[in-house]
């Protein structure tokens, strides 16, 4: 199965959850994970190359790669029906190699925060994949939510994204979010993010990976 975590805008949090949602299917839930970071700042792949010089043991392989790999990839991908490819994508949708990305997408999730700027790029994001993959499932995370979001934002931005998706619980703001490793999960973080975890894997993963 091919998930997709991305958005449009760059600092939506797409690497953080791409690194929580590996490390809960590959810890937790026992599943066989590969992440391809798409990303151009490949963040993932460095903190993979660092835990492998600790000498740390990885739950996972992370691949750096381009979108101009991706059609090669996915021959390996069609071939590994039960495994789990996390793809984290590009900040950005100006790139024709993105088509054949969204087309073979499984589940798409999106995190994005509730201001302006990152609900246009969000908006914008589902847009343009739906355009692209019509049915495939996607799920909206407002991430790094702050105490002090006016609950009339908050409604406005759900109503507009529920016409495209779903949105999972929200991710609140935390400063040891940033310790997450491609080895492990502090454990401090895990009351805060197992209710969205949870809720993509039941509602969009476990049944489609049987």
């Amino acid at each position: 199965m091919i998930i997709l975590i991305g958005n449009q805008k760059g600092g939506a949090g797409k690497s953080t959850l791409t690194l929580l949602l590996a490390n809960y299917l590959s810890l937790v839930k026992k599943h066989k994970v590969t992440v391809i970071d798409l990303d151009y700042q490949q963040s993932i792949a460095q903190k993979y190359e660092k835990a492998k010089v600790l000498e740390n043991e990885e739950p996972y392989e992370v691949i750096a790669a381009g979108l101009e790999d991706f059609p090669d990839m996915k021959e390996v991908f069609t071939q590994n029906k039960k495994q789990l490819f996390l793809l984290d994508l590009p900040g950005k949708l100006d790139d024709d190699g993105l088509i054949p990305v969204f087309q073979s997408a499984g589940l798409v999730i999106c995190p994005f925060a509730y201001d302006e700027l990152s609900f246009e790029s969000t908006i914008l994001f589902a847009v343009v994949l739906k355009k692209i993959n019509p049915d495939v499932p996607l799920v909206f995370v407002p991430n790094r939510v702050k105490a002090n979001v006016k609950y009339e934002t908050q409604s406005d931005v759900d109503e507009q994204l529920k016409k495209f998706g779903v949105i999972s619980p929200v991710i609140a703001d935390r400063i040891d979010l940033q310790r997450i490793s491609t080895f492990e999960t502090p454990l401090s973080i895990f009351p805060v993010v197992r209710p969205v975890l949870e809720c993509i894997y039941n509602n969009h993963i476990h049944q489609k990976n049987e």
